[in-house]
């Protein structure tokens, strides 16, 4: 590529060297060997430069098609183009050396700043419910006889709620895994969203006891073509997410909604909404908002993020102007005819 940039750069300048002059000719060839210095490795920024200036001697400097050089100062051009054209190509592949490192150093220390945040989290995330369920397990071996059928109900209890906090919290690193390694691939089929809507409330059910969470069937909505389980999982942590983040009592409500072409998904809430200058990193991997409540690991809404590209579709987010905050999910599928009328 970078001998053929060359070669290209010399035939247009060698029918219009008339125009230009074959001194702007070298001006040419050199912008050419900085492009490839920006563009390739030093070998091949080397050999342009080389090549560039036999090609100007050659075909160029009077007398053309020979190797020879009529007047001194020709002589002298042509050693300084040789000269500036390597130190020129050195010079510019060093310095892209240095911003690859640089750029690498900073990826290097993002990398250790996630790594950390993700430890932090990962300690109190996953350590809380397997003490949890490790406590629970020694009270009721412990204690076997001593024990009410009640006080036991209660540490069976805390054992299903801490082992669904762990499992929940080991698939959001599953899934984190999986989209970074562009692993996940939609799997679609035809699916009922109010139905995939009910089930992730259900999944919900433990935590949401001091919340209300309120959603009416779309009478009517066609059965859509996409991948449920990606969708269940986006409906799954944005309604967690809804609970974690926002005061008792508050209503969750969820709405179906549907065109030719896209299936649209509204959770929306009325706390407090988000800070405006937190919006845009909201769906960043690990980051919690500022003076949030404590659990989490941050990656709710980054999987809700990727799981939602993956499907070709869009989040937005948006705080309601009566308080409150409004996801929306909008996802492109294809539709089936009236269930009602399939059904007649």
């Amino acid at each position: 590529m970078s001998v053929l940039l060359v070669v290209f750069t010399a035939v247009l300048c060698f029918f219009s060297v008339d125009l230009v002059g074959y001194r702007a000719v070298a001006l040419i060839l050199l912008l050419v060997v900085s492009v490839n210095a920006i563009l390739f490795e030093i070998f091949p920024v080397m050999l342009s430069a080389l090549l560039s200036a036999l090609i100007w001697n050659f075909f160029f400097i009077p007398p053309i098609l020979n190797w020879q050089i009529a007047t001194a100062e020709d002589v002298l051009m042509f050693f300084m183009y040789f000269v500036i054209a390597f130190i020129n190509a050195v010079l510019t592949y060093q310095i892209r050396k240095f911003e690859r490192k640089e750029r690498e150093q900073k990826e290097r220390e993002k990398s250790i700043k996630l790594y950390n945040s993700l430890l932090n989290s990962l300690s109190h995330e996953l350590r809380t419910p397997i003490s949890t369920i490790i406590g629970a397990i020694d009270t009721i071996k412990d204690n076997p006889t001593k024990l009410s059928d009640h006080n036991r109900n209660e540490l069976y209890s805390e054992i299903e709620i801490a082992s669904f906090r762990l499992n929940r919290q080991v698939e959001n690193l599953l899934s984190m895994s999986r989209l970074e390694a562009g692993f996940i691939q939609p799997k679609i089929d035809w699916c009922d969203l109010n139905e995939l809507v009910f089930s992730a409330i259900k999944d919900n059910e433990n935590d949401a006891k001091d919340h209300k969470i309120v959603f009416t069937p779309k009478e009517n909505m066609p059965l859509v073509k996409i991948d449920s389980g990606l969708t269940e999982q986006i409906l799954f942590n944005l309604i967690h997410n809804a609970i974690q983040h926002t005061p008792k009592n508050t209503t969750i409500i969820i709405q179906l909604d549907d065109n030719l072409t896209h299936c649209f998904i509204e959770v929306i809430d009325n706390g407090k909404g988000f800070p405006k200058n937190e919006i845009e990193y909201v769906f960043d991997k690990f980051y919690r908002l500022n003076k949030s409540a404590t659990g989490g690991t941050g990656l709710g809404l980054s999987i809700v993020k990727g799981f939602t590209e993956a499907m070709n579709g869009i989040i937005f987010l948006e705080n309601r102007k009566e308080g409150g905050a409004n996801f929306t999910l909008k996802i492109p599928c294809e539709f089936s005819k009236n269930k009602n009328s399939e059904n007649e």
